[in-house]
């Protein structure tokens, strides 16, 4: 049995717990907030920009703390699921790992590519299990692309353009995604997951060209992105951005194009995810994947029993896109395609 410590109890943090009851082999042993009123099991306030409130829960069984020390000192605890504001990612999952923790932290795995750097040299000095929580990649519909790319059946993938845009977030605790100090800004933590998912399918683009919009604070909040693999005759792109309004608090999407099929999802407009074939047929597709949340947690917890890191949230791998989405970020202030080589 693998024993979880959650540090953070807001919207993430209440996803993982409730995930956890879905997975074999875990058992949330202790969690940390400084909020009394979390502590007594009332997340009714906790919400997010999809699925509900966070509800009463019964922690009987669970071990409470309102010193995030008391959590990182507990012996008794295996992994360390970091789930507190990505500004104080570096600091406490390198504290973890000297702890004797292994860690899942929240994506992006940190907000500058040399905090992302300490973190991973902390893991392998240690000895620890260091994963990042790129959740797209067992996304149930976003999955399925890559099944059908492994399976051939439809041919190679010709092109992929993704699409990803949220309200501006206020549901934080202390309205944290408000201050880009602590996000990075839409681009390190909203359009990371497209990029990522695309670095999942394609690997690492040689280079990214970008354009977008720039708000009065100096942040790149909308941007378009093409992704270059030359010789790979393959065309990638993606859309991200807080730009949308209360009416769509989240909307996800994609249209990806095989020699012999298309397929299409939408989460406000498709949310059925729908395959197109050369036939003229259309049918509707059932992910391998049901939670992604479960699944994802279920590949960090099989990590740390065999003492494996899983490749799919490896923190190289999110490390470089990371790197990737600061690259972009950096075009579309330049007007310049931006060279990852």
């Amino acid at each position: 049995m693998v024993r979880v410590g959650i540090a953070g109890v807001g919207f993430m943090g209440v996803t993982h717990f409730k995930a956890y009851q879905q997975v074999e082999g875990a058992h949330v042993k202790a969690l940390f907030t400084r909020d009394p009123k979390k502590l007594a099991g009332d997340w009714s306030n906790v919400r997010g920009n999809f699925g509900g409130a966070g509800g009463q829960q019964d922690l009987s069984g669970v071990t409470r703390y309102q010193e995030l020390d008391a959590l990182l000192a507990d012996p008794e605890i295996d992994l360390l699921d970091l789930c507190l504001p990505s500004h104080l990612h570096r600091d406490i999952a390198i504290r973890a790992l000297e702890a004797g923790k292994h860690v899942l932290v929240e994506k992006p795995i940190a907000l500058t590519v040399a905090d992302a750097d300490a973190m991973i040299a902390a893991a392998e000095r240690t000895g620890r299990l260091l994963m990042v929580a790129q959740v797209l990649r067992f996304w149930p519909e976003f999955a399925a692309i890559k099944d059908l790319m492994d399976g051939g059946e439809y041919g190679a993938l010709r092109g992929a353009h993704f699409k990803r845009v949220i309200a501006r977030p206020d549901w934080s605790g202390d309205n944290w995604f408000a201050d880009p100090s602590k996000t990075g800004g839409a681009v390190v933590d909203l359009h990371i997951h497209d990029t990522d998912f695309i670095q999942y399918l394609f690997g690492r683009p040689a280079a990214v060209w970008s354009t977008g919009s720039v708000s009065q604070s100096g942040q790149v909040d909308y941007l378009v992105t093409e992704y270059q693999y030359p010789g790979r005759n393959i065309c990638v792109s993606a859309q991200s951005g807080a730009v949308a309004m209360k009416g769509i608090e989240f909307e996800h999407g994609f249209d990806v194009y095989f020699d012999r099929g298309m397929l299409k999802h939408n989460s406000s407009t498709t949310p059925e995810l729908e395959l197109y074939t050369e036939d003229g047929e259309k049918q509707a597709v059932a992910p391998r994947i049901t939670d992604a949340f479960v699944e994802q947690l279920r590949t960090a917890i099989g990590g740390v029993a065999s003492g494996q890191l899983p490749e799919a949230i490896a923190a190289h791998s999110a490390g470089n896109s990371l790197a990737t989405v600061l690259a972009e970020a950096e075009s579309v202030r330049t007007g310049q395609p931006v060279s990852l080589a």
